[in-house]
């Protein structure tokens, strides 16, 4: 595997990339409220103004682009590098987040879920769609000065019609994705820096056992790199690897799906948010890169796993 490119800078905490067909890719900016498209020569255009903390983004059945967003959120720069002020004020009306979706051609946006039934949503932070056009997402919680949310992971139709928490009892749930054949699902939780999978019995149901192991949510336990890790947002390639933005240790962490020891990949970046595949042969992994601001590429030695409703690449690079 060879450095990495980098691909655009001065991005305001860049997290949720999204590989388009035109060989731009999407990229959400935390920090200030907006989804932006950096383009094939490195320009910045705006794709949508969102509000809020867009967190992770995905293209839908419809062609939409669909994002994650945690609500309000502060933020402090420190010489160059920008940071989350995490903690929410007790009380704040504002610290709930929301399901979106924009169209690409126009950038309208609209408001689809905030809540499942009488359970508001918390702070929504990654999704992932399935073959039946439905998604999965993360809800990470909130933090609060003395206290912090438990998160869960919750199912929803495109066209904003159904909801509901599948399991909760995580500790800051945050990327998640399918395996190549669909009968995974994968979870990585911040807190405890451990990889989870959960059997997909049907669209929106799991199969989890409260046995599985002492402080398990109820999926079967993957792996933890060790250290001084943050998990951040994942993605899967066409092997069945899982990679994960490792914060902390600044790396990409890689469970292969033989189950064997984890790999690491170093970043020019303490705080890496989030990968994605794109190009014609989808060998190339896009890295959001948080404190710097920075979208690079990396050459990846097999392809990446193409997404449901994922369009072909039509690029080179």
């Amino acid at each position: 595997m060879t450095g990495f490119r980098v691909i655009a800078e001065g991005l305001a905490g860049p997290e949720g990339p999204v590989a388009l067909a035109d060989g731009s890719v999407l990229v959400c900016e935390m920090a200030a409220g907006r989804v932006t498209r950096v383009l094939p020569d490195g320009r910045k255009v705006v794709a949508a103004e969102t509000g809020g903390t867009p967190n992770g983004a995905a293209i839908g059945p419809d062609g939409w682009c669909y994002v994650c967003n945690r609500g309000a959120s502060k933020w402090q720069r420190f010489g160059e590098v920008l940071v989350p002020i995490a903690q929410d004020e007790p009380g704040d009306p504002q610290a709930r987040g929301y399901i979106q979706r924009f169209d690409l051609a126009s950038g309208r946006v609209e408001l689809l879920y905030e809540r499942a039934g009488d359970l508001p949503l918390g702070g929504p932070n990654d999704l992932i769609f399935d073959a039946a056009g439905g998604f999965w997402f993360t809800d990470f919680g909130r933090i609060r000065h003395r206290d912090i949310d438990l998160g869960s992971i919750f199912y929803a139709k495109a066209d904003g019609s159904f909801i509901r928490e599948v399991r909760g009892s995580f500790y800051g749930p945050n990327g998640i994705g399918l395996s190549p054949d669909g009968r995974w699902l994968y979870v990585a939780e911040t807190y405890t820096s451990q990889l989870y999978r959960f059997e997909v019995s049907a669209p929106g149901e799991i199969r989890f056992s409260e046995t599985l192991g002492f402080g398990s949510p109820g999926g079967y336990f993957v792996g933890a790199p060790g250290g001084l890790s943050f998990f951040d947002s994942l993605a899967v390639d066409s092997a069945g690897a899982v990679i994960v933005a490792n914060g902390g240790e600044g790396r990409l962490t890689v469970f292969p799906p033989d189950g064997g020891a984890c790999q690491h990949i170093a970043l020019p970046d303490l705080a890496p948010t989030n990968v994605c595949f794109g190009g014609h042969d989808l060998r190339t992994a896009y890295v959001t890169l948080m404190m710097t601001g920075k979208l690079i590429a990396i050459d990846w030695p097999r392809p990446g796993l193409r997404l449901n409703f994922q369009q072909p690449g039509t690029e080179t690079r």
